[in-house]
């Protein structure tokens, strides 16, 4: 080790482990979306594949655009997870009428049946977590979590 190399304490690691909000926010997202990844198997979903057909359940197809800053996701990524939903004949993309150049995305049958069957395992670890929450004294953290993921 070089000696102008000042070395970070184990004390510092350890208080940066217990205060670090990116680490915490890391390692709850992980588990969380482990758990509706469990949840969510009976119905054949992912919880990022639930989040996605989700954003997709609106009067109008989604553009492109627009469905992957709701996810917070690059264009690339979103058009590579939408790739096995199209398969699956979950979702289809189609030629925006408005711009050739541009998609749009929209439910099929299938996906809303999809959606429709995997709502209510949702809505049940969503409530065991909302319970778990408020005897920790975090209500709302969804809300909280959503007013810092959006743009300064």
């Amino acid at each position: 080790m070089s000696n102008s190399i000042r070395p970070v304490s184990y004390e510092t690691t350890l208080h940066v482990r217990d205060h670090c909000l990116c680490l915490a926010t890391q390692r709850a997202a992980r588990a969380l979306a482990r758990r509706f990844d469990e949840a969510l198997r009976p119905a054949g979903l992912t919880n990022g594949q639930f989040s996605l057909l989700m954003g997709l359940n609106r009067p109008q197809p989604a553009s492109i655009g627009s469905l992957a800053a709701l996810l917070a996701m690059d264009r690339t990524t979103l058009t590579a997870n939408l790739k096995p939903l199209e398969r699956r004949g979950l979702v289809v993309l189609e030629i925006d009428p408005k711009d050739r150049r541009g998609r749009r995305v929209r439910l099929t049958d299938d996906g809303l049946e999809a959606l429709a069957g995997a709502m209510p395992i949702w809505t049940r670890t969503h409530a065991e977590l909302d319970a778990h929450l408020a005897q920790t004294g975090a209500p709302d953290l969804a809300r909280h979590l959503w007013a810092i993921a959006e743009p300064t």
